[in-house]
């Protein structure tokens, strides 16, 4: 007898083998990364060259080169013309090699290296211009900042600016009894105007608002200067001692010339009365040269406190 199982359609299915089951599908960034070709090994960025902006390097350098040939060739002719009196640019280079070639002797109190000579007036020129610098810049806020002191102290400063600075020279050898300190006092005078007068005005051209803030703040005077009076009189003030650094190196090689003893003006006279011109010339370019650094060091000073362009 044959006996057939029939089962339910009620009753569960008998569970497919683990192997049979559908598989979760994979992520699509996993199904992007098999399929995407495998890409080729990155390759370092070269970097951007640049080009050279010649025009602007020639503009640069071509004029600086055709100003010295020209001062070079006025030189060379004057020399042609004027026979044997006046130095050539050649004989004068040779002359000069020796003179630095050792700058720094020492044969007595008048006879010394042109290095000493220009140590000394600098040294002067530092001592009267720092005194400049500690009377006028305080002196020209006072003036700035109050009408009363403006009124008292501008018509002495209209009737003593225009005195040359060699005629305070005789006034500082009667005072001081001294040539040093006679040049240090002229230094003085020719200095503190600038200092003076730029100052002074930058306080008067500061904004009436920042003024109005500091009075509904009730900030106190000494907040007033170093807060909002000097950062915005600093531009002006440096104005002052540039012009005030450039006078005094101008007037203290004159001021030497009358006072004798050692420095850049007394070599330039001693050298005159030796006739040594070539020595004179070069203490000509000497002097030049050391204005010039001078003046280059005050604008890189005034560019990196006012952040502006400052030129010659």
């Amino acid at each position: 007898m044959v006996s057939a199982v029939f089962h339910s359609p009620l009753e569960p299915m008998p569970a497919q083998p683990a192997t049979a089951r559908e598989q979760p599908a994979p992520p699509a960034r996993a199904v992007a990364a098999q399929t995407a070709p495998t890409p080729a090994a990155v390759q370092p960025a070269r970097p951007v060259r640049t080009p050279i902006d010649w025009r602007g390097v020639w503009l640069r350098v071509l004029p600086p080169i055709f100003g010295v040939g020209l001062l070079l060739g006025i030189w060379a002719v004057v020399s042609m013309t004027s026979g044997s009196n006046f130095p050539s640019p050649g004989e004068t280079f040779k002359q000069a090699l020796v003179v630095f070639g050792d700058p720094f002797y020492s044969k007595g109190p008048n006879d010394q290296g042109i290095g000493w000579n220009v140590l000394l007036s600098l040294k002067r020129v530092a001592v009267g211009f720092g005194l400049a610098a500690a009377v006028g810049i305080p002196l020209g806020f006072m003036i700035g900042r109050f009408t009363f002191l403006s009124r008292m102290f501008n018509p002495l400063i209209s009737l003593l600016r225009p005195v040359s600075p060699l005629a305070w020279l005789p006034i500082g050898l009667m005072v001081f009894k001294g040539a040093n300190p006679a040049a240090i006092w002229t230094i003085f005078i020719c200095s503190i105007w600038p200092m003076i007068i730029n100052t002074a005005v930058g306080v008067q051209r500061v904004p009436s608002d920042y003024m109005n803030v500091a009075r509904v703040l009730n900030l106190s005077e000494w907040k007033i200067v170093t807060k909002i009076l000097f950062p915005a009189v600093l531009p002006y003030m440096l104005t002052g001692v540039r012009l005030a650094v450039g006078t005094a190196w101008l007037v203290i090689v004159a001021a030497e010339m009358l006072t004798g003893g050692v420095g850049i003006g007394f070599w330039v006279w001693d050298e005159w009365n030796n006739l040594n011109v070539k020595n004179i010339v070069i203490a000509i370019f000497t002097i030049g040269i050391v204005g010039l650094v001078l003046e280059l060091a005050l604008i890189k000073l005034a560019t990196a406190f006012t952040f502006e362009d400052v030129k010659l």
